[in-house]
């Protein structure tokens, strides 16, 4: 295990994590080995070459690749199927963990009718000996936690790593794995418990799943299959914090971007706001003793006011503090 630790200047909190998955292989040369040559019959040199093919096609069978998957929220931006285009979050080159891959759905329709996209990037490259970091960003939340609990422990074939032009990708031996090979999972502006601003009216399919009452009912989100989920909650709200409840990105509450379980919204705030229940750190209990959602631990709290719900088209808002832990420790 590894000491994960995101700070800024506001707090500072450790976490493990599992450490990357690392693999080395090295075999001695046999050319100048002159006791091996002594005793080797002759017309046996093919033995030499074939056990290094041998040795050689284990190592590269055995090893291991890590990817940083990034899940969009409402409106989408990316082009679904298209692992590079970063549009909805902003410059592609920006370093965002290792081997950043875009899953972009349309972020417009219901979230039972775009799992597939998640699910073919989870099949491409988080099966077989390749490892997934997962990072959401709003509605993204919703998505991934609708998958695992639904999807998540069902068989799901091992993939080479080498998507088409739909997103998907083909078997690499044929055999299948149980689920998905996912380290963490880390949200920025999570809105799986919902959004007010939702419950007013729909605008857009996908508003339906974004009311609270819904959203908290979608699924069940204790079960994230053993994978933590690392939150961070922004307070920089804006006109639309009138509709929300406590502390606020300006488009979700504390209530959903905190992890905070229960069938409907309440108001949770920084520490300085004496009228209103503490949003904890970590995994901990309310200021009023509710339960966060089981594998949810609140990473960042925005006690300075700084992050609104971005991303704003350059990695903004409440998106930069996690593109900069997922640049830290996604690797």
């Amino acid at each position: 295990m590894a000491a994960m630790t995101f700070q800024n200047r506001n707090f500072s909190i450790p976490h493990s994590v599992e450490a990357a998955h690392q693999l080395s292989a090295s075999c001695s040369s046999l050319r100048n080995n002159s006791e091996l040559k002594r005793r080797r019959p002759n017309g046996f040199g093919w033995a030499r070459s074939s056990v290094l093919v041998m040795l050689l096609s284990a190592t590269i069978g055995a090893s291991a690749t890590n990817y940083t998957l990034w899940v969009n929220g409402r409106n989408g931006g990316g082009v679904p199927g298209n692992y590079n285009d970063f549009g909805y979050w902003g410059t592609a080159s920006v370093n965002a963990g290792v081997n950043k891959k875009a899953v972009n759905w349309d972020g417009r329709n219901r979230i039972s009718t775009q799992m597939s996209r998640l699910i073919n990037a989870l099949d491409c490259f988080c099966t077989g000996t390749n490892w997934c970091y997962v990072a959401a960003h709003s509605a993204g939340n919703l998505m991934v936690g609708y998958v695992l609990d639904l999807h998540g422990g069902t068989n799901r074939y091992k993939k080479t790593p080498m998507p088409r032009s739909d997103g998907q990708c083909t078997n690499s031996d044929g055999k299948t794995q149980k689920g998905w090979n996912i380290k963490w999972v880390g949200v920025a502006g999570g809105a799986a418990g919902g959004s007010e601003i939702a419950d007013i009216g729909n605008l857009v399919p996908l508003d339906y799943d974004l009311k609270t009452i819904t959203a908290r009912s979608l699924y069940n989100h204790n079960n994230t299959r053993g994978t933590m989920f690392y939150l961070f909650a922004g307070a920089k709200g804006s006109v639309f914090s009138m509709l929300l409840p406590g502390q606020d990105d300006s488009w979700v509450a504390y209530h959903s971007s905190g992890g905070v379980a229960g069938t409907s919204s309440a108001a949770y705030c920084n520490l300085a706001d004496w009228l209103c229940n503490d949003l904890t750190l970590g995994t901990a209990p309310t200021q009023n003793g509710k339960p966060k959602w089981t594998n949810h631990s609140v990473l960042l709290r925005d006690d300075g006011v700084l992050y609104n719900h971005g991303p704003n088209g350059n990695w903004g808002g409440i998106v930069a503090p996690l593109r900069s832990h997922m640049q830290a420790n996604a690797k």
